[in-house]
């Protein structure tokens, strides 16, 4: 595994897809546009049937560009492996980088790990340490298997996508959405400049209340970070960790092979 955070990094799922860029181009012929939304309503009921008997969830977002060589890494694989001690499943993006290394903290103590991967233009396999991976066309739909079976979140540094996916979430809770489950920005030095500007920048110009900067805590512990996010689990929110949804042969549901009891 290359060790250069700039190095390109690809994902699984084959070539562009221009079928996607015309869905996004605006109005197009309504018989196109009720394939895109029947495509859509699948892809949603594949992912709502993959994950529904993984157990409690917490979610693991993180950089594809950082290398098994780097701190970030290091870091990643211990808070996978806390989660997966304190009896949640670890959910990430399936990639390769700080995804990879929560996923394998996740294995290596014995607990689920759990890839929702995208389909981008680079191919690449999945990292090599899930238990289950399911994988999408559509961002939105991932983003949404990415929080819906979590109750708590945990950012590692990473680029846009990692950035995008805090604040959507932040702005769930913000809106009422969703619970005020925990989010951890994990590496203070990383996320500083970004908690600054949020402080000294949003709050003062109005556009965030200073209680939005309390939906948030920054650590550089992993034992802190998880620590957060059973407690608000199990007190806060009645969570039973490790427990799962049993499947229903009526329905020809199925359990996975790979997730632990």
């Amino acid at each position: 595994m290359t060790s250069d955070p700039r190095a390109e990094v690809a994902w699984p799922g084959g070539g562009g897809d221009a079928d996607e860029e015309l869905f996004l181009e605006g109005p197009k012929p309504r018989g196109f546009e009720l394939a895109r939304a029947l495509r859509i309503f699948v892809e949603l009921i594949r992912g709502f049937r993959v994950l529904h008997f993984v157990g409690p969830c917490a979610t693991v977002f993180g950089s594809a560009r950082f290398g098994e060589d780097h701190p970030y890494y290091a870091l990643g694989r211990e808070v996978g492996s806390a989660l997966a001690r304190a009896g949640f499943t670890v959910m990430t993006g399936g990639g390769p980088g700080l995804m990879e290394a929560a996923n394998r903290g996740a294995r290596e103590a014995h607990g689920t790990s759990i890839g929702c991967n995208i389909q981008l233009p680079v191919e690449q396999r999945p990292n090599p340490y899930l238990d289950v991976m399911v994988e999408f066309r559509y961002f939105f739909v991932r983003k949404l298997m990415l929080v819906k079976y979590s109750y708590g979140f945990v950012a590692l540094p990473g680029g846009f996508g990692t950035v995008d996916e805090i604040f959507e979430t932040l702005t769930l809770i913000q809106t009422g959405k969703i619970r005020d489950y925990p989010v951890v920005l994990l590496g203070t030095e990383y996320w500083k400049p970004l908690v600054d500007f949020m402080r000294d920048t949003m709050e003062k110009q109005g556009t965030i209340l200073g209680e939005d900067l309390s939906r948030f805590v920054v650590t550089d512990s992993p034992n802190e970070a998880v620590a957060k996010i059973r407690e608000a689990a199990l007190g806060k929110f009645g969570v039973r960790v490790g427990s799962r949804i049993r499947p229903s042969r009526l329905l020809r549901e199925r359990g996975h092979a790979g997730v632990r009891p």
